[in-house]
This record gives structure tokens, C-alpha cells and sequence, in this order.
């Protein structure tokens, strides 16, 4: 059984045909009773129906969205969404092969051919539920503020003085912008607080983000927004130990 402080899964079937959204929401009851993890499962017939009582904040983890659908297709639809949502979970449905770079484009979780296959639903939604396990946010504080940070948003943390300066990053429009927050906080006590797994420190002054990195040169490590920090020698393998490790771990998921 999984962590009790996942309360429920809020999902959308958004297909226009009644018969295959009747076999995916059958898959979905059968895993929500096998994983015991209470699933909210809401159906749309048309992108119309669900961009007319959609907006970010109605708490939908993943949305299973048909792609050849009349007016308004799978694509445009997700498009729209990802205008204003970057981290909804977003699966597409198909009967045609093709659209995998589609798909990349609005960062797709998944993509299933129709008729939709029990195991794959399964899979599909493990995904989604080990996604919002490996949520966690930290508390830090600057002079006047106090700021909550997810975890999976943090570049690095470069120690400054009695301080840190966390490097973070958001999502607007697909496009991830950088921002730089100093906190009181020290380098030693942020270490403790945020998850051992998805943290390493790479050189005396720095923590890195693991799931954020692009690339590890031999002197510095580069990050998927562009960022850069040193990387000391003696902690080269290491480092280089612990993004193997994750990203093993995130293959097999």
C-alpha cells in the first residue's frame, strides 16, 4: 500500500468516443482498487466541454486525452493547457501512430494506441503516483520572507556568507526561467533538510540538484536550463555515482 498522505487522484478521460472511455475508466477503477489509492475520475466528450470548466488549480493530476477528436484535436488541446499548466500529467490516446514528436513537445507523460491495454494503464498511472510521492518542498527564510521551494525546482545551492543562494526555476509558456533567492539558511542546514536521494554536494561551496542536470564536464556540471557551478575533483565521482543511480531509478519507474 502507498503512503496514506496520497489522499486521492483527480483524473480526466477527455475522448469522444463513450466506448473507449468506458474501457479506460474500467482500467483506472481496477488499479485505484489494486494500488488502494482513491481515484476521482471526471469524463469529457469533446477539448470544448473540458477547456470550458478547466482552469490551473482544479487539482488534476493527469489528464487522458484522445488526440483525433473533432473541432478542437488532442494536440491543441494539451497545447492550450501547457500554456498555463506545466506540471499537470498529460497522457494522449490515439488509434494512429505518429505523434510522438508531438507529444515531446508538450512534455507528455505518456502515449497509448488504442485499444488501450490494461498493463500499460497500470504503468501509466504508477508513473503518476511515484511522481507525486517524489513531490517535497522545503521552508526557507530571507530577511523579511518566508518561502516555500519544491525541491524538483531547485538548480543548486551555492553557499554565501553566513547564507545560500538557492538557484531555482520556473515554467512559463514551455519556456524555464531562472531565479535567484538568498536565504538565511546555511549550506549545512539546507543539506539536512532536503531529500538525500535527489541532492549531492559537488564542491565545498555548492549542492546540486541531481534530476536538473544536463551534463558533468570534468570541471563543472551544467544544468538543463543552461546554469553552471564548479565541480571539485575529489567529489567528481561521486557525483558522477549519484546521477547514475537516479536516473536508473527514474528508467525503471
Amino acid at each position: 500500500m502507498y503512503d496514506n498522505k496520497i489522499t486521492f487522484i483527480k483524473t480526466a478521460i477527455i475522448e469522444d468516443n463513450e466506448v473507449h472511455a468506458g474501457l479506460l475508466e474500467k482500467y483506472l477503477i481496477k488499479w485505484s482498487k489494486h494500488k488502494h489509492v482513491p481515484l476521482e475520475i471526471n469524463q469529457y466528450l469533446s477539448a470544448e466541454e473540458f477547456l470550458f470548466e478547466w482552469k490551473p488549480g482544479l487539482g488534476f493530476s493527469v489528464l487522458f486525452i484522445d488526440i483525433q477528436m473533432h473541432e478542437i484535436n488532442g494536440i491543441d488541446l494539451a497545447k492550450s493547457v501547457r500554456k498555463k499548466d506545466s506540471e499537470i500529467n498529460i497522457v494522449f490516446t490515439t488509434g494512429i501512430t505518429g505523434y510522438m514528436a508531438e507529444g515531446y513537445e508538450v512534455e507528455a507523460l505518456h502515449y497509448l494506441v488504442k485499444p488501450v491495454n490494461e498493463d500499460k494503464i497500470y504503468k501509466c498511472m504508477d508513473k503518476v503516483l511515484n511522481k507525486r510521492k517524489d513531490i517535497n518542498y522545503i521552508i526557507v527564510h530571507s530577511k523579511d520572507e518566508i518561502h516555500k521551494l519544491a525541491t524538483s525546482q531547485i538548480n543548486y545551492i551555492e553557499a554565501r556568507g553566513h547564507g545560500c543562494i538557492i538557484e531555482i526555476f520556473t515554467k512559463e509558456n514551455n519556456q524555464k526561467k531562472i531565479k535567484q533567492t538568498e536565504v538565511s539558511e546555511s549550506i549545512s542546514e539546507l543539506e539536512t533538510i532536503l531529500p538525500k536521494q535527489g541532492f549531492i554536494k559537488c564542491h565545498r561551496s555548492y549542492l546540486c540538484g541531481i534530476q536538473n542536470i544536463h551534463h558533468i564536464g570534468k570541471t563543472e556540471i551544467t544544468f538543463d536550463t543552461g546554469s553552471h557551478i564548479p565541480v571539485s575533483r575529489r567529489l567528481h565521482k561521486d557525483v558522477n555515482q549519484a546521477f547514475i543511480r537516479y536516473f536508473s531509478r527514474i528508467a525503471k519507474i
